[in-house]
């Protein structure tokens, strides 16, 4: 694995985001950024080689662009640019296992319909075995005569523009079950809180077992122990993280309803969401649970899906 941020660069305002959101999130880690443009233009004889020339040439074109960008906002940042041929999500997948981060854009369709990722996105988030960030377009900001002037007017040279993709004022949220190990997820949230000086919001959702139908009408209070309890079980988990990280401010909460549902709610004022991603039982291929799923399409934030084995 080579330390470095990748972003997937296509020409979309999705890919544009998300390589901004990329450069800064290399400029925090202090690593390369590295652009990848992944062509499917076939090699094929008869495919007129004025025709492969000029696609050839926009692409990189466009990667030149991006670079530039990059290096212009971000001083001193490494920016390296390729552009590969091969099958789109297979080839970001590969890039994915070998990078720190891999930062993808997310088409968005409206608030009511939600974000779609695309196949190809979802196909890496499922697959790969490294972390892997969705962003989707930024709203319009302000632009000065130089071009390059973030929300808070400031150039962006030292990687703290505050326009570094659907920023919120709710910190870092993070889906966790308490059931099952999640030390991958917790680990990437508290490091990632770290280096953008922002608190952390942990959240296990749960509802009331079949059992308690009859008595949660009788007596509002009955789920009352079972959710103590589960907010001991969240701190214990918790609690080794806190230790290790004392400069974040990690509030760790158990809410009642659909996990996606709630995670889905949070995400309205959050900078970036964390949602863990856990290798299925049976050898049915990629897979991404109903709750990453969710927030992937419906996040109006960033989104990471981190592998736990």
């Amino acid at each position: 694995m080579t330390p470095q941020v990748t972003v997937g660069v296509d020409g979309s305002e999705e890919s544009l985001a998300a390589a901004h959101w990329a450069a800064r999130e290399a400029v925090l880690r202090e690593v390369p950024l590295r652009l990848l443009h992944v062509s499917a233009w076939p090699d094929a004889p008869e495919v007129p080689a004025v025709h492969a020339g000029a696609v050839t040439e926009g692409d990189e074109a466009l990667l030149r662009e991006v670079a530039e960008r990059a290096e212009k906002d971000h001083r001193g940042l490494e920016v390296r640019a390729e552009r590969v041929r091969g099958r789109a999500a297979e080839t970001l997948t590969a890039a994915a296992n070998e990078a720190d981060l891999l930062v993808l854009g997310s088409r968005g369709l409206g608030a009511l319909a939600g974000f779609v990722a695309g196949s190809v996105s979802l196909a890496v988030v499922g697959a790969a075995r490294q972390p892997v960030v969705l962003v989707r377009a930024e709203a319009p900001r302000p632009v000065g005569s130089d071009g390059n002037v973030g929300s808070d007017g400031s150039d962006g040279s030292d990687g703290s523009d505050g326009s570094d993709g659907n920023v919120g004022s709710g910190g870092i949220v993070v889906g966790v079950d308490i059931y099952h190990p999640c030390e991958p997820l917790l680990g990437f949230a508290f490091t990632e809180a770290a280096r953008r000086g922002l608190p952390l919001r942990l959240l296990h959702s749960w509802t009331l077992p079949a059992s308690y139908g009859y008595a949660s009408l009788v007596d509002p209070g009955a789920g009352e122990e079972l959710g103590d309890r589960l907010v001991g079980g969240l701190d214990d988990l918790v609690e080794p993280w806190r230790q290790r990280y004392p400069e974040v401010g990690a509030t760790a909460e158990t809410v009642v309803g659909s996990a996606a549902y709630r995670m889905v709610e949070a995400s309205r004022d959050a900078e970036l969401v964390l949602v863990g991603r856990r290798r299925p039982h049976l050898p049915l291929g990629p897979h991404l649970g109903h709750v990453a799923h969710a927030v992937v399409h419906h996040s109006p934030a960033p989104v990471g899906v981190i592998p736990l084995g």
